[in-house]
């Protein structure tokens, strides 16, 4: 790996480390969650970088995927369990991390096990390691405290403009005897829940990404894809940056854009028994045999 590549995949660590510090300094009883995002998206800019993706702050049995909506509202109360997903993009080097907070209270058993799980996969984690150990030992950790890991969520490698790619790092243990990447950058992440460990797609979808597809009829339908092809590339973007820029109007257009086949969405997943969930993950760089958490 060039020192330039890896520098940028440094720093965008380091930038993804303190928008999630600052995301869970910001969970208290009554703040909004719009508020948390834009605080959060603009801590990136200032630094330097761009999102890597939305802002996820998913609540209770929501797991992700949820960023506030155009003009939200949604306000966290004392006890929930806020998940703050964020990571940052320097030149499309990214990073991707997580951790999860009890709004108002003190860690608990669920966020404890998730938080372990994740320290105790970075303890072993090293480039050609089979990636089954990796899980064995989160599931362990997790089931430890009689909770269920999220068997349909998990760890991913990441590449330049894509955060989702390559190898996938489940949080149960498996048949496979893949062997995790030698070089390049992986995410770790943990997902735990009270209820039975597996996640459902909802209705509801915030975010997007840019998937190819013809150019739309119409003007502001060819104006909105050419901007998210210029900013966004092909990284996941908020359904409310597109209508923060072009106004309400443009909803109409990004449904018509996903009939199109022009853009994916990404369904906010819950929890199929309601169980309430937790989450934790930081972003690994393997170069030339040393291993980097990038995030912590």
């Amino acid at each position: 790996m060039e020192d330039k590549e890896k520098e940028k995949w440094l720093l965008a660590g380091k930038i993804g480390k303190e928008a999630r510090e600052l995301g869970i300094s910001l969970a208290k009883p009554g703040t909004s969650l719009l508020s948390i995002a834009r605080t959060i998206e603009n801590k990136i800019t200032e630094a330097g970088g761009r999102p890597s993706f939305p802002p996820n702050l998913s609540v209770n049995q929501v797991a992700a995927h949820y960023t506030p909506k155009f003009n939200d509202t949604t306000t966290l109360k004392v006890g929930d369990i806020l998940k703050v997903d964020v990571g940052a993009s320097i030149d499309g080097f990214l990073s991707d991390t997580a951790a999860t907070v009890v709004v108002g209270g003190e860690e608990n058993v669920l966020v404890k096990a998730t938080r372990e799980a994740l320290e105790d996969a970075i303890k072993i984690v090293n480039p050609g390691i089979r990636i089954n150990e990796i899980s064995q030992v989160i599931e362990k950790r997790i089931r430890s405290y009689s909770l269920s890991p999220i068997v349909n969520l998990g760890g991913h490698g990441l590449k330049r403009y894509e955060i989702h790619e390559g190898d996938f790092i489940p949080n149960a243990t498996t048949n496979s005897s893949k062997i995790l990447r030698s070089e390049g950058a992986i995410a770790i992440e943990p997902f735990a829940t009270t209820g039975g460990g597996y996640v459902i797609d909802s209705s509801d979808v915030q975010i997007l990404m840019f998937n190819g597809g013809k150019a739309p009829r119409s003007k502001l339908g060819r104006d909105i894809l050419d901007f998210i092809k210029m900013e966004y590339h092909t990284l996941p973007f908020a359904k409310r940056w597109i209508m923060e820029k072009f106004g309400p109007f443009s909803e109409l257009e990004i449904k018509n854009l996903v009939l199109s086949g022009a853009l994916y969405e990404f369904n906010v997943l819950k929890e199929k028994d309601n169980g309430i969930v937790a989450q934790f993950e930081h972003t690994i760089l393997f170069d030339k045999g040393e291993v980097t958490v990038t995030t912590l």
